[in-house]
């Protein structure tokens, strides 16, 4: 498409620059468009060492084996499945002897 060259200057319009064109009313409506270079950002690759990513791509691959539960039709399922879950869970030993263990309150001296 040809637009005038006193139109793209007026716009700020390039050779090869994107366009949006639409038809409003009878009316041909046309609107530059940013286009953003992504090769500009930052990309995670960037962000980590290969052993990193390794490490993170094996983490990523365990977690999608599950376990997975539901789905819920709501939240008093959801509810319901955690009450559920945590009676039958035992509890650690740092637990048992947090409920038995004793705090006071003492002024610190200078």
């Amino acid at each position: 498409m040809t637009i005038p060259s006193t139109v793209r200057a007026a716009v700020g319009l390039a050779e090869g620059d994107l366009v949006d064109v639409r038809a409003i009313g009878n009316k041909i409506v046309i609107t530059p468009q940013l286009v953003i270079d992504r090769s500009k950002f930052p990309t995670a690759d960037d962000e980590y060492t290969p052993g990193q990513r390794r490490a993170i791509d094996a983490s990523l691959a365990e977690s999608e084996k599950g376990p997975y539960y539901g789905p819920f039709r709501n939240g008093s399922e959801i509810a319901a499945f955690m009450k559920k879950r945590r009676r039958g869970a035992r509890p650690s030993k740092s637990n048992k002897s947090r409920g038995t263990s004793t705090s006071r309150s003492v002024p610190l001296s200078s």
